[in-house]
C-alpha cells in the first residue's frame, strides 16, 4: 500500500479524540503505537492540520498545529506519547463539543478533508455524550475494534452535506 504522500495531494483536517481515562490504561502502549503508525505515519502529510484532545475527567486540548515535515510528525508523537491517565471516566460529551465547533468552523474550507476519530477502550462511555446529534453521528460512523479499545471514526456534519449534495443531485436531473 502506498503512503498517503504518494496519493493524496488535498489537505486533511484530523481531529483526534483520545480517551486518557482509567479504563485505557492497560491499553496505552497498543493505542500509542496505533496512533504513531496508522495516523501520523501514514495518514499525515505536510500542510494537513491536526487536532488532538485528551479526554479524561476533563477535555482538554492537547495539540493543534499543522505538519510541517518529520519534525511536525514527531510533535505529534511525543504529544501523543506524553499522555497520561487522568480520571476515572472520560469526558466525551466535551470532547465532542469541541471537536464539533471545530470541525464545523473548518468545514468553510472548500478543498480540504475532514477526518475525525475517537480512540477509546469502551464506546458504551461514548453513548451518553450522544444525546440529541446520536443519531446523526452514528449513523455516519464506522468502528474498528481491538483486543481491549476501539477506534470510533465519526463524520459531524456530513448527515447536512449529504442532504444538501443529494438535493443538488436531484434538482440538477429535472
Amino acid at each position: 500500500m502506498l503512503p498517503a504522500q504518494s496519493r493524496r495531494t488535498v489537505p486533511l483536517d484530523v481531529y483526534l479524540i483520545i480517551d486518557n481515562s482509567q479504563a485505557v490504561q492497560q491499553s496505552r502502549s497498543e493505542i500509542v503505537a496505533w496512533v504513531h503508525t496508522q495516523v501520523i505515519d501514514r495518514m499525515l502529510v505536510d500542510g494537513d492540520t491536526v487536532t488532538i484532545w485528551a479526554a479524561g475527567d476533563h477535555t482538554r486540548l492537547v495539540y493543534s498545529n499543522t505538519v510541517t515535515g518529520e519534525t511536525g510528525k514527531d510533535e505529534i508523537k511525543a504529544a501523543v506519547q506524553g499522555l497520561r491517565t487522568e480520571g476515572a471516566q472520560a469526558d466525551f460529551a466535551n470532547a465532542l463539543r469541541e471537536l464539533s465547533t471545530r470541525s464545523a468552523q473548518t468545514a468553510q474550507n472548500q478543498g480540504r478533508l475532514s477526518h475525525s476519530m475517537v480512540i477509546t477502550a469502551s464506546a458504551e462511555g461514548l453513548y451518553p455524550a450522544l444525546t440529541g446529534n446520536a443519531q446523526e453521528l452514528l449513523r455516519w460512523s464506522r468502528s474498528e475494534k481491538y483486543a481491549r479499545w476501539q477506534v470510533l471514526v465519526i463524520a459531524p456534519h456530513i448527515g447536512t452535506r449529504v442532504r444538501q449534495a443529494a438535493t443538488a443531485y436531484m434538482n440538477s436531473q429535472r
